[in-house]
């Protein structure tokens, strides 16, 4: 039983090592974009538009969103309003676990060639609590009104963008806030759907 017991540790030990090596690739790949990105001669200009886009992501215009869907009246919009609220109640816990779990430096904490535009609201990048956010109201604003799809998910990869820009948040960190945000979503959906 001990000799199983320790293959199992070891296996895991092994498991282990080999997502941090992936993971370290990942973030070779993601670096040296970052690098490119960042020192080109128009990235200071890039980034006023960016930190503009970025505030789009910011909490207070869900909050406003959220409000006005509730005004409107319309029982789709509230229930759209309830399935935002219990989106944001999975996401949020799950992205800070990650963040907190996975402790990602931000690339100018982890590389001398990198500057970021803005100050970080924490230490860590994976994910992006922005991009996360961003589609999960995408995905549930378009199951309501799908004719608004291309719109809210164009925001939503513009916000996810202007994390690369801003020098903020690896290409990785972008696509891991887009799936949790986007599960998240649709987690909300399947339990909204449920017989009370």
């Amino acid at each position: 039983m001990m000799a199983l017991h320790g293959g199992a540790t070891m296996a895991a030990m092994e498991k282990r090592i080999t997502d941090l090596h992936t993971f370290e690739k990942l973030t070779g790949y993601d670096t040296r974009f970052m690098v490119w990105l960042l020192n080109r001669p128009s990235a200071s200009q890039t980034a006023r538009i960016a930190r503009q886009v970025s505030r789009l992501g910011d909490g207070p215009l869900y909050a406003v969103l959220a409000l006005l869907l509730w005004l409107a009246g319309d029982s789709g919009a509230r229930h759209l309003v309830l399935a935002m609220v219990l989106g944001f109640l999975m996401e949020l816990p799950l992205y800070l676990l990650l963040k907190r779990t996975i402790q990602r430096p931000r690339p100018a904490d982890a590389q001398a060639a990198l500057n970021a535009f803005i100050k970080p609201s924490d230490r860590f990048s994976f994910p992006s609590g922005h991009t996360a956010a961003a589609f999960m109201v995408a995905v549930l604003v378009s199951a309501w009104y799908p004719a608004m799809a291309p719109l809210v998910f164009s925001v939503a990869l513009a916000i996810g963008a202007s994390r690369v820009l801003l020098g903020v948040h690896y290409p990785s960190d972008i696509g891991a806030g887009a799936v949790l945000g986007s599960s998240c979503a649709l987690l909300a959906l399947m339990l909204q759907s449920l017989p009370a």
